[in-house]
């Protein structure tokens, strides 16, 4: 099964993935934790590249097609071999980020933008995708007092994360039989809790 989390920057997707992954193995379950972009050698230095503050010169075309080549190598890597092997692979960020940053949050033509997906990930959808839905003014300021990375998209206008969060909602209510929506605005234990019960139904 291929499980992703999504949501706006500061949904606190990130810190449910080590604990779910926990959770699965203690039912007996082969889990890999993955994140996007990174989780290879090479990813992980496209990451550097689209999160350094300084390249704020960066054009949306440029950023659309490093997202790309960075996925393209952790699906190919590893996103397709442990799903082979009969993992549960569970991926922090995945192709839906690209649609709702690239694609919703700049504006672009989202065919142009799902065509690029389509090529990077051969196609490779997720089984299952839990949106952390959460005010983009509200997960704006917890990014800030968190005291994590405050990366190059984080520093863009609030209109930007409103129209992400916008762009996430309507991929969900597009598709609900992958999506699941999960109100990120509750305190972090109840939000584990709605996260294992979506997963657990899943499973069966």
């Amino acid at each position: 099964m291929f499980i992703t989390l999504e949501g706006p920057d500061g949904s606190g997707k990130t810190s449910h993935v080590k604990p779910l992954a926990e959770w699965l193995e203690g039912l007996g379950q082969r889990v890999h934790t993955a994140r996007e972009p990174g989780g290879t050698a090479i990813s992980e230095q496209i990451r550097n590249i689209l999160h350094d503050l300084k390249n704020t010169e960066m054009h949306p075309h440029t950023e659309t097609l490093l997202y790309q080549a960075a996925r393209a190598q952790i699906v190919e890597q590893v996103i397709r071999p442990k799903l082979a092997g009969g993992w549960i692979v569970l991926c922090d960020r995945y192709a839906d980020s690209t649609l709702a940053y690239q694609g919703y949050g700049h504006q672009q033509p989202l065919e142009e933008v799902r065509a690029l997906v389509r090529y990077a990930t051969g196609g490779l959808q997720p089984d299952l995708t839990l949106l952390l839905d959460v005010d983009a003014a509200t997960g704006l300021s917890r990014r800030q007092q968190g005291g994590g990375e405050w990366n190059r998209l984080d520093a863009y206008a609030l209109e930007f994360h409103c129209r992400v969060r916008e762009g996430y909602l309507e991929m969900a209510q597009q598709d609900p039989a992958r999506w699941v929506v999960v109100d990120a605005a509750q305190p972090w234990q109840q939000v584990q809790q709605a996260l294992r019960q979506v997963i657990q139904a899943r499973l069966g």
